[in-house]
């Protein structure tokens, strides 16, 4: 059996080909995951603001309006710090 250039050529091409249509596949299951990651962040953000808000309107009760907001931006300034203090950790 002889082996040309045209069969090399066409096998390559063959190849692209397969390796084309994995390559959107996994391009697609990726946008989807990706997709999923952000909605699942922003409902995470929602959570945290109304569990601020709920323990504000808590704290006011108790400490008054000022106070509670100081307490809870500083509460919240401390989640922030944790959380960007975790995201240099686990991204080095």
């Amino acid at each position: 059996m002889r082996t040309t250039l045209s069969d090399f050529v066409i096998a390559f091409l063959d190849l692209l080909e397969a390796e084309g249509r994995t390559l959107r596949r996994q391009t697609v299951r990726l946008s989807w995951g990706l997709g999923f990651v952000l909605l699942t962040v922003l409902i995470a953000l929602a959570a945290v603001g109304f569990l601020l808000w709920g323990l504000y309107q808590y704290a006011a009760a108790w400490v008054g309006p000022a106070a509670a907001a100081l307490l809870l931006a500083a509460a919240a300034l401390v989640l922030a710090l944790l959380s960007a203090a975790l995201a240099v950790r686990w991204t080095r």
